[in-house]
């Protein structure tokens, strides 16, 4: 008898993993969605979303929460690969979350539009009725993210009870939800940001060229290096910009996103500096996420993502 010995690499466990994960959610719910925001784990997503269905199509529309405040380059990128592989694509805006009065801008140095995603995120899953949403978060960013499961219940409200989990047992998921509740799901939940850099060069994927050391205006707040090039960081007077080569671990709200200092212009120098690092990205790179060790938590049970 003949006897084949298979031995996957860790990026092959876990790419199989993720395609189970997306494969299961899809036969399990009516109207799927992948929140894509044009950052890497939504980018690495979004492939593997291609791999689980090919030949056949993305089978659900991608969702982009936009505050209204993104770096240029990121939604350059969204709209151009969102045309090249012909899914649909659902825009929550916060700004017209704003105009309406379902929520209030907020005032001062330090406002940010971030946590006012979550009301136009729970009214674009209420309008287009979608029950379950595809999300790139994984354990290893803090933890608050560390609690969730991969299938995340989320009630009527849209709000995450960390003490309502339900077991998750092998690759056994309950997908169960009653009408008006969703499903946060995670396929990248196992994944760390050194697995994500190692895929995007496995897969030779294409990134925003915020991710690679550029020289940019910034300047300096709390201990984070903040954008003064698209002025949504509300800069003060005793605030002073220079020049730096720097680049983002993470892309999001440029009002709270932080750059890092660095040289690391290529995937191979990244990848080194990264596996360096032992400070997490949103550790270092995000003011909100500063404010206490529970701002995450507080945000997840309010509806975020």
């Amino acid at each position: 008898m003949q006897r084949c010995d298979y031995l996957l690499s860790q990026l092959d466990v876990l790419e199989a993993e993720s395609i189970h994960i997306f494969r299961e959610v899809a036969a399990e719910f009516e109207r799927p969605v992948l929140l894509f925001s044009g950052g890497k784990d939504s980018i690495v997503m979004l492939r593997l979303a291609q791999k689980a269905f090919w030949p056949a199509p993305i089978p659900f529309p991608v969702m982009h929460v936009d505050t209204g405040h993104n770096f240029p380059e990121v939604m350059e990128y969204r709209d151009r690969r969102v045309a090249e592989l012909g899914v649909r694509l659902v825009v929550a805006s916060v700004q017209d979350a704003i105009d309406s009065g379902r929520v209030v801008e907020q005032k001062g140095r330090r406002a940010s539009r971030n946590r006012l995603q979550i009301t136009p995120l729970l009214d674009a899953i209420e309008e287009h009725g979608f029950d379950a949403a595809f999300g790139g978060a994984r354990r290893d960013e803090e933890k608050a993210r560390a609690k969730e499961r991969v299938v995340s219940f989320r009630d009527e409200f849209g709000q995450w009870d960390p003490k309502n989990q339900r077991p998750e047992l092998w690759n056994l998921f309950n997908t169960r939800i009653t009408q008006g509740e969703h499903v946060r799901v995670f396929p990248l939940s196992n994944w760390t940001e050194l697995d994500i850099w190692d895929y995007v060069r496995r897969e030779e994927l294409e990134l925003p060229p915020i991710y690679f050391a550029h020289t940019r205006r910034v300047f300096e707040r709390d201990g984070l290096l903040l954008d003064a090039e698209t002025g949504f960081a509300n800069r003060g007077d005793d605030e002073p910009e220079f020049e730096a080569s720097v680049r983002y671990r993470t892309v999001g709200d440029a009002s709270c996103t932080g750059a890092v200092k660095s040289n690391a212009a290529t995937l191979e120098e990244v990848i080194a500096e990264i596996a360096a690092t032992r400070i997490t990205e949103r550790g270092q790179t995000r003011a909100d996420d500063r404010t206490s060790e529970a701002a995450m938590e507080d945000r997840k049970k309010e509806g975020y993502f």
